[in-house]
This record gives C-alpha cells, sequence and structure tokens, in this order.
C-alpha cells in the first residue's frame, strides 16, 4: 500500500508538464505536437503526480499509470462519453476524451518507456556516486 511522503521535484515536475499540456491544448494546433505530444507527455504528468504524493515502487506506478492511460483510450473506443450524453465541451468529456487510436497507445507507451528509462538512469547514477 502507498505511503504519504510529499517529494517537490516530483511535484514541480507535474506543474511544469501541466502548464506545457495546457500551452499545447490551448496554442499548438498541428497534427503531431497536440495529438501525439500531449498523450505522450500526459503519462509522464500522472506518473509524477504520483510520485509526488505516493512513496510507491517505480514499476509499480508506470504500470498503474499505464493501465489507466490504457483504460480511457479503451472508453474512447467504446464511446462511453457519447453514452453517457456528454456535451461536446464538457469538461469531463474533454478528460475522457471521445476518439480512440492506436496512435495514443503508442505515445502512452512510449511516455511510461522514457520514464522507466529516465528511473532506470537517476537509479545508476545514485548507486555510483554511493
Amino acid at each position: 500500500m502507498p505511503t504519504f511522503q510529499f517529494k517537490w521535484t516530483y511535484f514541480l515536475l507535474f506543474v511544469l508538464l501541466l502548464a506545457t499540456e495546457i500551452y499545447i491544448g490551448a496554442f499548438v494546433h498541428d497534427r503531431f505536437i497536440r495529438p501525439v505530444g500531449g498523450d505522450y507527455l500526459v503519462v509522464i504528468l500522472l506518473y509524477c503526480l504520483v510520485r509526488g504524493f505516493w512513496e510507491w515502487p517505480v514499476g509499480r506506478t508506470a504500470l498503474t499509470v499505464l493501465i489507466f492511460a490504457y483504460t480511457v483510450e479503451i472508453t474512447q473506443y467504446f464511446r462511453l462519453a457519447d453514452a453517457l450524453g456528454l456535451g461536446p465541451h464538457s469538461l469531463a468529456r474533454i478528460l475522457i476524451g471521445s476518439s480512440f487510436s492506436w496512435g495514443d497507445i503508442i505515445a502512452y507507451t512510449a511516455g511510461i518507456g522514457t520514464v522507466l528509462g529516465l528511473e532506470n538512469i537517476l537509479k545508476k547514477k545514485e548507486v555510483s556516486n554511493g
């Protein structure tokens, strides 16, 4: 069971990534950064949020975030937002999303892969610094 332990580094990374996501959502209207970059970053953002508040193993946190992202994407495949009757501009519809994409699944996977790679580098650096 995770225990509460606030970590400034992860929390600040979360805030930075949140600001980046908001910027992308508001000002970037292209075919790559917004759809792919946003999905890539959102799993890193969620990972940092969890690690910012709870002491949980890296692998378990990464897997939980990835499963959550996949689950949200699956709800898009089954058009949950439409089934719930959410309006086109409602916050819930924006958060749930409305269109399934294999590209999103790949972006989520790449984002978590990046997290695991960076955590591994940091762990090796800690071990070598004693």
